[in-house]
């Protein structure tokens, strides 16, 4: 029988909010095949406001959904499966943090096929990057070119094997609070230097846009983008050099090596 919806979604946090929109606004699908449960009313209150149906019961967005995106926190995951009422999705899309495929499964049946994905804030506005591994779909072209559409619609997807999970974790899924920091940093610094919060806060930032957009590029490589704004005796190199005197990159490796310990850890 075919289903009512072709995506349900459980859950109508942050991220499963930006998704709706992202989907429902690229007009990628139609508001009325999507589902969404969630236990509080204000969530689905935001459904609502996009054309979206929305439902407390988990039960029936997985009778009536093609696709499942699971996007409750992991702690909630179980309870959202007893939900469920002894149903299982067939297909499904996670955006938990940390928790494997193989964990999924245990709980919602050995048949269901599940796309694990690794969203990041920047999602919220449809700049976001997400690498996700949906490798159980590879023998259905429909079902790839489904969840790559619907991840799409948020950013740049990069397929990849779950094995890698947690480095994406490290650098995109946390990345924007190492980027967060280091803006904050040029601020401050801006302001030291005689510059008003606001004159700094637009240096820093379009300064980091504009940057990150010429390495997109990819006319160069990125140790010669710096070699090229680094002139002999001039001003950078200065700055460059205070740089490297206190490792900073070693600093990056490290704190991007314990994020990545630490979502190894959360997903055992």
């Amino acid at each position: 029988m075919k289903k009512q919806f072709k995506l349900g979604i459980i859950g109508c946090g942050f991220m499963a909010q930006s998704i709706l929109k992202g989907v429902v606004l690229s007009d990628f699908l139609r508001a009325k095949k999507i589902v969404v449960s969630d236990l509080d009313e204000q969530s689905l209150d935001k459904a609502a406001e996009l054309g979206v149906m929305g439902t407390t019961d988990n039960k029936y967005v997985v009778e009536n959904s093609e696709f499942v995106l699971i996007a409750v926190k992991p702690q909630h995951f179980a309870e959202a499966v007893q939900g469920m009422g002894g149903v299982s999705p067939e297909k499904v899309i996670s955006i938990m943090a940390g928790v494997k495929k193989e964990k999924i499964k245990a709980l919602l049946g050995r048949h269901a096929k599940v796309a694990r994905c690794m969203p990041n804030l920047p999602c919220s506005i449809g700049s976001g990057v997400i690498g996700v591994d949906m490798s159980d779909f590879n023998s259905d072209v429909a079902d790839t070119d489904f969840i790559a559409s619907v991840l799409n619609c948020l950013g740049t997807t990069l397929s990849i094997n779950e094995s890698k999970m947690d480095a994406v974790t490290a650098i995109s899924g946390s990345g924007p609070a190492y980027v967060f920091m280091f803006i904050d940093s040029l601020i401050d610094a801006g302001v030291k230097q005689g510059l008003t919060k606001n004159e700094a806060t637009i240096l820093a930032v379009q300064t980091v846009i504009g940057s990150a957009e010429v390495v997109n590029e990819g006319q160069s490589s990125v140790p010669e983008l710096i070699k090229r704004v680094c002139s002999k005796g001039g001003t950078t190199i200065e700055a460059v050099k205070v740089l490297e005197e206190n490792n900073f990159r070693g600093i990056v490796g490290e704190a991007v090596s314990a994020c990545a310990k630490r979502s190894e850890e959360l997903s055992r």
